[in-house]
């Protein structure tokens, strides 16, 4: 039962991380692994949303020792047998008619994540693999997940609390963008001031045998001891080139605000 507090938790589902050869790909999920007032029994609750905006739930027990554990939902198995390899890894069978139906294997990634495999069998006889990966909710928040797992039933409240979410969903991630896109204007826009900063501490450290017009355009050269100087002959008339300069930098602008900007 030690083993079994690592992954006593809420979890909540990675969909773009996850991979599904079988069963409706969910939208969101939460897989939720609690103790329970019994000793040597853990519970597993799964809520998750498919594609379709449809809500699903499952609850079941096991038993955190090696023997058979009856299962409640008898058309789907028939008990589960539970495997804590250590501290890090356990599994789970679903055996129906001496068979294992489902064999589902829970990790505990280096990087706290959770993963979990389904290894199952489809009705027309073809195994299948789905991974689901998941990280660890700082609060619960009641929706979403496990495509496979015993036998799930379609909730009213479920599909209610759904409906509320997915608005609250829709809003928080409208406004979250809306931020998201302000930040990175302003990260530009502080690119571009860093940019014209450090032009100008050149072009102001440089040669200057002229007082600058603002809104004119000028050429900044390299001289042959490496210092800058500001010219009003462009490299054109140079032939492309820095003429009697070492290299030619760049035309450059003066603005309002005294910094200068490469045209």
């Amino acid at each position: 039962m030690i083993q079994a507090y690592n992954f006593i938790a809420s979890w909540q589902l990675f969909p773009e991380k996850s991979t599904y050869e079988f069963g409706d790909r969910p939208k969101s999920g939460i897989y939720k692994i609690a103790a329970t007032l019994k000793k040597k029994e853990i519970s597993i609750s799964i809520n998750w949303v498919t594609l379709e905006n449809q809500a699903f739930a499952s609850f079941y027990t096991l038993s955190t020792e090696h023997y058979h554990f009856p299962f409640e939902e008898k058309e789907m198995a028939e008990y589960t047998k539970t495997n804590f390899i250590d501290a890090l890894h356990f599994e789970v069978e679903f055996i129906k008619m001496e068979q294992v139906i489902l064999k589902v294997v829970n990790e505990l990634l280096p990087n706290g994540y959770l993963k979990i495999i389904h290894y199952g069998t489809a009705p027309n006889g073809n195994a299948y693999i789905n991974t689901e990966i998941y990280h660890k909710q700082l609060s619960v928040m009641p929706y979403s997940t496990s495509v496979s797992g015993a036998v799930i039933k379609p909730t009213e409240e479920g599909v209610i609390r759904h409906k509320a979410l997915t608005a609250m969903e829709e809003q928080t991630n409208m406004q979250l963008n809306q931020i998201r896109k302000q930040i990175e204007l302003l990260a530009i826009q502080a690119q571009e001031i860093q940019m014209r900063k450090e032009l100008s501490i050149v072009i102001y450290n440089a040669k200057l045998g002229f007082i600058p017009v603002i809104g004119h355009i000028y050429y900044l050269y390299q001289k042959a001891d490496d210092t800058h100087t500001l010219s009003l002959i462009s490299s054109n008339e140079y032939g492309g080139g820095g003429g009697p300069y070492k290299k030619f930098i760049a035309s450059v602008k003066l603005l309002a605000d005294h910094t200068w900007v490469e045209m």
